[in-house]
């Protein structure tokens, strides 16, 4: 922790230390009267840390509390995550945790909650609950009918303004996007500086329109019925954050080698990109080859389709099995199968395709492995032990299903754009690269996934395309 700047009332003693935030959008944060101020649109930026501090003001007082809220449990305990760096903070002042709540309680009594909201239903777990600061990790991921719900579990009797703070990051399909429209250029998709900070002032008319104006009076006149609050967007990003870029000077480096819809976003701040074909993976940056190294490891990732083609106009998803090998830090397609297949096709389809797998890659020195997605649910759990059961003697096994296709492919991405995804020249090479190529915008994205599915294992990935080390 360090002593970074002399705000009334925002500086805290630790010690001999003085702890606070630094010059920039974590002041503007933690100094700004706005009913609700979302900080961010960018990765890297201290976002975390200032919701953290946020309840910090107010631990003296023994009737406050605070809600804070990652939209998933395991987004809170990931090792050097929300929980560990609040313990950072916490501890020092004297702080008592309970882990199986998820609970932190100070000696005045005040208590601060870690909290998550996965499904729209968790919202109705704090029906009735009066909650005076209530902020959200990415806000972006959270739905608009959880945030608005909760809008009004945003109470106080213990003499502390109710009041709301977020982080986020860029998602022009979010409903934050259109909560901080005005902070962003239209054009550009980037935040316009001298509005960075700037309160409004807004009220809602119904679900999803609001009623903006700069004088709060003027909106007070037109509303005489409803809710007037203020809401600021206050624009953070990596160079802001001198503290981590003197901790870990890599992390620059890590966002500029992102793949570039999601490099715009995380680095840049733009609002508006969105993956199009070519921008999750062009096809351009993917050599092809006309053979490949022998030795390294292979995987065989499934992603399986549930029904056959039966009718003209009928267009089910496709079964396909994606053969990715690794030797030295490159990545080799060298094999792919898809069709729509009936499922006793598909079993023997897949273990005709598993069995010479083995024959062929013996011959290289080659390590072999197969694996596929497993949806939650008992069903698909059965499922992966039948398959398992298919190829006694190969090693097997399915993985947890998890996260969208741009955050599943995103290594993946990034390792295509520098070279290291490469492809055999075959009958399949050019179907599949258009396939990679046209992501996400069209119907199918069965060998998209097949192919995220065995770089990942490869890489030692978690289903999602990162790693998920778990908090001990």
């Amino acid at each position: 922790m360090v002593a970074t700047l002399e705000v009334p009332g925002v500086e805290i003693g630790v010690g001999r230390q003085r702890v606070g935030p630094q010059h920039g959008p974590q002041t503007l944060m933690l100094t700004t009267p706005a009913d609700i101020a979302i900080i961010g649109g960018a990765a890297g930026g201290g976002k975390t840390w200032s919701l953290l501090y946020e309840p910090i003001r107010h631990v003296r007082n023994p009737r406050f509390g605070a809600v804070i809220f990652r939209r998933t449990y395991p987004e809170i305990s990931l090792e050097g995550g929300m929980w560990d760096e609040a313990q950072e903070l916490y501890i020092p002042l004297g702080a008592q945790y309970n882990e199986s709540r998820s609970e932190v309680t100070f000696p005045s009594g005040a208590q601060v909650t870690f909290a998550h909201m996965q499904h729209d239903k968790d919202k109705l777990k704090y029906y009735g609950s009066q909650i005076p600061l209530l902020a959200y990790d990415q806000l972006e991921t959270f739905l608009a009918s959880q945030f608005w719900f909760m809008l009004s579990r945003n109470r106080s009797t213990c003499g502390v303004r109710p009041y709301i703070r977020a982080s986020c990051n860029p998602d022009p399909d979010s409903f934050v996007a259109k909560l901080v429209e005005w902070w962003i250029d239209p054009d550009t998709g980037f935040a316009i500086p001298e509005r960075g900070g700037r309160i409004r002032w807004f009220t809602r008319r119904g679900d999803d329109e609001l009623d903006w104006d700069d004088d709060p009076k003027a909106l007070v006149e037109r509303n005489l019925s409803g809710k007037i609050l203020s809401l600021t967007f206050i624009p953070a990003d990596v160079y802001d954050n001198r503290v981590l870029l003197a901790k870990d000077p890599e992390y620059l480096g890590k966002l500029m080698n992102m793949p570039l819809v999601e490099r715009e976003r995380l680095l840049r701040g733009n609002w508006k990109v969105r993956p199009s074909a070519g921008k999750l993976i062009n096809r351009a940056w993917i050599p092809i080859v006309e053979a490949i190294p022998a030795g390294g490891e292979a995987v065989r990732f499934w992603d399986f389709a549930a029904t056959k083609k039966q009718l003209a106009g009928d267009d089910p998803s496709f079964t396909a099995g994606v053969r990715m090998r690794r030797v030295g830090g490159q990545y080799y397609v060298d094999d792919v199968v898809v069709g729509q297949w009936s499922p006793p096709e598909v079993d023997r389809i897949f273990r005709a395709t598993s069995l010479n797998d083995v024959r062929h890659l013996a011959q290289l020195g080659t390590r072999y492995a197969v694996a596929w997605e497993v949806e939650p649910g008992s069903a698909s759990i059965r499922e992966s032990h039948r398959l398992i059961s298919l190829l006694v003697g190969i090693p097997a096994g399915g993985r947890p299903a998890q996260g969208d296709k741009v955050m599943r492919g995103r290594a993946m991405a990034s390792q295509a754009e520098v070279g290291n995804i490469l492809t055999l020249r075959a009958p399949w090479t050019e179907g599949w690269l258009n396939h990679l190529h046209a992501q996400p915008d069209i119907k199918h994205n069965d060998l998209w996934d097949a192919t995220v599915g065995a770089f990942n294992r490869l890489a030692g990935l978690g289903p999602s395309g990162k790693a998920t080390t778990m908090r001990r």
